[in-house]
């Protein structure tokens, strides 16, 4: 197995590397239930044993997949995560739905009350075939997501979202809680008002896109919050290269972007590196991170990039791409 990290103050140890399962929602394509049992098997036999889901991927369909696959593993040999802030209802049929091909065919509503809370969480469970999580995060709070009526959803979520969530956590039914978004404004925002175990983070503390440290990496170090980075590689763009047609946080790269990827790949490649492993590194090796997501539907990607993170960096990798010492910050948890 991989190595083990504490979830902030908890007593939830995750591996280092954790598997992202919204591809096997069908992200962006079509994955068939064996390609998706392959991938899983293929994390589980690299030592994963860290798995993050949520309903919004393929409207439960990965929650449905990761289920059956994690039933025949022994529950108290992985830790799973999953999200809250969508609750679903059974709809209509349809083809695709916000970037996931062929849902399952539910309705989503987004609700971050108390009640709304746990009517998400019940109906994860029962996608998943389980009775309990180790990890809730709060999924897409925040103005990027929601705009102007995120102000309604903040107001549920403090009024009694918030207190559900420690309700659950003293019951049993999670072991932890925090906040899975694409920025870092409203993180910082809950942490003035609350206490969380976790932030997963996509897309703001990259080797690209460094947003999270003015001010939340700090934050969390005070507060003994852990970081759990997903979106790594930006969209992709940090993994194909600057590219024609590269994509950066869901949209084509602007001019600007492909210029500063274009630079990063040459100091990647000054030290021997592809531009994807020094990636993977710099967010592997970020102080205060217990996890980095590895979202794919295929083997040979996730075996890729397994692969590259076993390969020690180059010993002036620090100093080149600006990454702190590690030390430091995991003293504070």
């Amino acid at each position: 197995m991989r190595a083990l990290k504490l979830i902030g103050r908890t007593d939830v140890q995750v591996t280092d590397i954790s598997f992202g399962a919204s591809a096997i929602g069908n992200l962006g394509r079509a994955v068939s239930d064996h390609e998706a049992t392959a991938v899983l098997q293929s994390a589980w036999d690299a030592g994963i044993r860290y798995f993050d889901t949520a309903p919004h991927y393929g409207r439960g369909r990965s929650e449905e997949r990761l289920g059956r696959f994690l039933k025949s593993k022994p529950r108290e040999d992985y830790v799973l995560s999953t999200k809250v802030g969508r609750v679903l209802s059974p709809g209509p049929t349809l083809i695709e739905a916000d970037g996931f091909i062929d849902p399952l065919p539910n309705n989503v509503r987004y609700d971050y009350s108390g009640d709304g809370i746990e009517a998400s969480l019940e109906g994860s469970f029962e996608r998943l075939q389980m009775r309990h999580v180790e990890i809730v995060y709060i999924h897409d709070i925040g103005a990027y997501t929601h705009g102007a009526s995120n102000e309604t959803h903040m107001r549920d979520l403090l009024a009694t979202g918030l207190d559900r969530l420690q309700r659950l956590k003293d019951r049993g039914r999670i072991r932890a809680f925090g906040i899975g978004v694409n920025e870092t404004r409203v993180c910082l925002d809950l942490l003035t008002e609350t206490s969380l175990d976790a932030i997963l983070l996509a897309g703001r503390l990259t080797l690209l896109d460094r947003e999270a440290e003015d001010g939340l990496v700090e934050k969390c170090r005070q507060k003994g919050t852990s970081l759990v980075l997903g979106g790594i590689f930006n969209s992709g763009i940090l993994a194909t290269g600057p590219v024609e047609g590269a994509w950066f946080d869901y949209a084509p790269a602007s001019k600007e972007i492909l210029e500063k990827v274009t630079a990063l790949k040459a100091q990647a490649e000054g030290l021997g590196l592809s531009l994807a492993s020094a990636a993977l590194h710099f967010a592997h090796r970020y102080p205060g991170v217990a996890s980095v997501l590895l979202g794919t539907s295929k083997v040979t990607s996730l075996k890729r990039n397994l692969d590259s993170l076993a390969a020690q960096p180059p010993a002036d990798f620090s100093r080149m791409f600006g990454s702190p010492p590690t030390a430091s910050f995991q003293a504070n948890l």
